[in-house]
């Protein structure tokens, strides 16, 4: 069920999200302490402020009572930042972090390592390649659990 009203979310609501110049990161429908809640993450080149989560949430929540993807089962609606530093995923996450400090972890150890960081270089859709004190290091996506960027203050 979960997996079904985050598939309808992202197929009559994220167009709609988008029109209005965010993109959606991420539509999660999951069981917390309060109950069930429908969670849009969404994102812009600017950020994102409360009054954009606002904005977003009092388009949407018509328009999710029209469609009714939890077939009349209660939820909370929810509208977040994915927050500053949200995993690395998309190719827009990855184009957005270039050249820019990341951390990897492995599954597994590699080099005797299971965490690296360095700047982002190269990515596709097999190898991932950071570089750390003029040293390449190159990954196969694969065996890549988390890319994540570094957040300095």
């Amino acid at each position: 069920m979960a997996g079904k009203v985050a598939q309808i979310c992202e197929e009559k609501i994220n167009p709609i999200i988008e029109k209005m110049g965010y993109e959606v990161v991420e539509v999660e429908y999951v069981k917390k302490v309060d109950g069930m809640n429908l969670t849009f993450y969404i994102d812009n080149d600017n950020g994102i402020t409360i009054e954009d989560c606002e904005k977003v949430n009092d388009i949407i929540e018509p328009l999710l009572d029209e469609i009714n993807p939890t077939n009349d089962a209660t939820y909370i609606l929810n509208v977040s930042s994915p927050g500053l530093d949200r995993p690395i995923k998309s190719q827009r996450d990855f184009l957005r972090n270039k050249d820019k400090l990341v951390e990897i972890t492995l599954y597994s150890s590699q080099n005797g390592k299971k965490k690296y960081k360095g700047l982002l270089k190269k990515f596709d859709d097999e190898f991932v390649e950071i570089e750390d004190n003029n040293i390449m290091i190159q990954f196969e996506k694969k065996n890549v659990a988390q890319v994540s960027p570094v957040i300095e203050f």
